[in-house]
């Protein structure tokens, strides 16, 4: 079994005193002893940003059994031709749930202006596109996005 792992998970057993530091090592260890552990180029790309080193996120690979898979074309075309439609969608004013992807609306305390949901970047295509097009399942504690533009892909989140 091959288990992608978004960087929200990493960064739990990285940065001391996260809330999901237990459970998201947990996690890993249980989808290890199942089989390999891989991230794509731009999980790789954030980890780099809290190591001070190549050496030592490589280290740190190394030591985790954790190995970078890159993208092939079926993921990378998928991830553009998934994030050109939901760019295109018209329910701005709807927010997504990060846990189950229930869409709501939410108004502003102070004046009752409709608030505008968070646009997800290119970069989280790239890791549910990566996630269904070369393993069995995604680590991760943003669920609502890849259930609701990622439907076929098993996610596991650590909450």
């Amino acid at each position: 079994m091959t288990t992608a792992i978004d960087t929200n998970i990493l960064l739990d057993v990285l940065i001391p005193g996260e809330p999901f530091s237990e459970t998201s090592k947990s996690l890993l260890d249980h989808y290890l002893s199942k089989g390999r552990l891989v991230i794509c180029e731009v999980v790789f790309a954030e980890l780099a940003a809290v190591f001070p080193s190549s050496q030592e996120l490589d280290g740190f690979l190394g030591d985790t059994g954790i190995g970078l898979v890159y993208s092939n074309r079926k993921a990378l075309f998928l991830a553009g031709s998934r994030w050109a439609n939901y760019s295109r969608e018209k329910n701005r004013r709807q927010i997504s749930c990060s846990a189950c992807g229930h869409l709501f609306t939410v108004e502003c305390p102070r004046c009752s202006a409709g608030l505008l949901k968070r646009r997800h970047v290119l970069s989280d295509f790239l890791i549910g596109a990566h996630a269904l097009a070369q393993a069995d399942c995604l680590l991760s504690r943003d669920l609502g996005i890849y259930k609701t533009h990622f439907s076929e892909l098993e996610v596991v989140g650590s909450v």
